[in-house]
């Protein structure tokens, strides 16, 4: 019996250290296929990128992403984009854009959010009061751009309105946005804006521009410091609440996100109102060289990183996994936006942001 145990021994031995080296080996050649890719992005994908989840997905692709943050013009406009991979934007202007200064002609549509505003409920209900704001098969809100742009305009006050015991305060009514000169959030605003006061067509020239420039920049100029992320008024309204931030122009991925969370700062006094019109924000990805290539594809296609998108409040052409996304987290938002407008050309968008950043140093 003993000269039957010590070969065995000796057999099972050989074969887990086998085992250990075949392990080892595998590990440093997974390892060794990881590729890493670098690439410039928009902070509102950050999250996306950071999830562990996203990360494992992408390491299944052979992919390791390192990112930078940058708001969508500066990286059109600001960074050597031959020292990346690929870049990831907010907004189709911006991506156009890169694609002639990078020289490239490929670009993945991963996915898109439409913008929205940030509100509560006591607000929307003195929106309604006043004829601006109006709920859609009483289940969303729906708020009317060109009736709040003409009040804007005309630099009315909270407590001009009509019915506005919950909120009667000398603030100027205004929508809260990112700093325009920076982010894209606040660059679809201007576009919503611009196409409104432009007669309901999209800008498309410097003499449109001239007749409207006036109140464009009363929207950014009137609201006094601004933060260069969208991440930061969003944050402002989950913490600082209705005194600070009544209304605030955000993507609806931002919402979306945060009432997924498990431990989220939305409260049932909140609410998400949608323009109308409104406007698409599409994350087009553009990559530089072949590393950029296989992200795009793999974002672009890979059903496990799609869904892991939808998670992270974005749509996509997954529509029935953004519908469970919904219905799992009890959310509910418009199916399909059809009032939705196109954003001007990059080059009218500069125009537009240059004049205003005129205004911002003259002052």
């Amino acid at each position: 019996m003993r000269k039957l145990i010590a070969p065995i021994l000796t057999l099972l031995l050989v074969l887990g250290l086998g085992f250990g080296i075949y392990v080892s080996v595998n590990e440093q050649l997974s390892k060794q296929s990881i590729v890493t890719v670098r690439g410039l992005i928009g902070s509102e994908k950050e999250d996306f990128f950071r999830d562990p989840l996203v990360v494992a997905a992408l390491a299944k692709q052979g992919l390791a992403v390192e990112v930078e943050k940058a708001g969508s013009r500066q990286i059109a406009t600001q960074y050597k984009l031959k020292d990346y991979d690929f870049a990831f934007p907010s907004g189709s202007p911006a991506a156009e854009k890169i694609k002639r200064e990078a020289g490239v002609n490929k670009a993945y549509e991963v996915f898109f959010t439409p913008m929205a505003v940030a509100s509560w409920k006591v607000i929307a209900g003195i929106l309604e009061a006043n004829g601006i704001v109006k709920q859609r098969e009483g289940i969303y809100y729906i708020i009317d751009m060109t009736r709040l742009l003409q009040l804007i305009a005309a630099e009315k006050r909270w407590s001009d309105l009509s019915k506005n015991e919950a909120y009667n305060v000398k603030k100027s009514l205004l929508m809260g946005t990112t700093d325009v000169r920076q982010s894209n959030s606040a660059a679809m605003y201007l576009s919503l804006a611009s196409y409104i006061l432009n007669n309901n067509n999209i800008v498309d020239s410097a003499a449109q521009i001239g007749q409207i420039i006036q109140p464009l920049e009363s929207l950014f100029l009137r609201q006094g410091f601004m933060e260069n992320s969208s991440a930061g008024p969003f944050k402002d309204y989950l913490v600082m609440g209705l005194g600070k931030a009544p209304l605030v122009m955000i993507y609806e991925s931002q919402y979306l996100e945060e009432a997924s969370r498990a431990n989220s700062g939305l409260s049932d006094a909140m609410a998400l109102l949608y323009p109308e019109p409104t406007i698409f924000t599409k994350h087009i990805l553009i990559p530089f060289n072949d590393k950029g290539d296989r992200l795009g594809a793999a974002l672009a296609d890979d059903p496990e990183l799609q869904k892991l998108a939808i998670e992270h409040g974005f749509r996509n052409r997954d529509a029935a996994g953004f519908r469970n996304f919904l219905k799992s987290h009890n959310l509910t938002v418009p199916d399909t936006l059809v009032n939705v407008v196109e954003p001007p050309t990059f080059e009218m968008l500069e125009q537009m942001i240059t004049m205003i950043e005129q205004r911002y140093k003259g002052n």
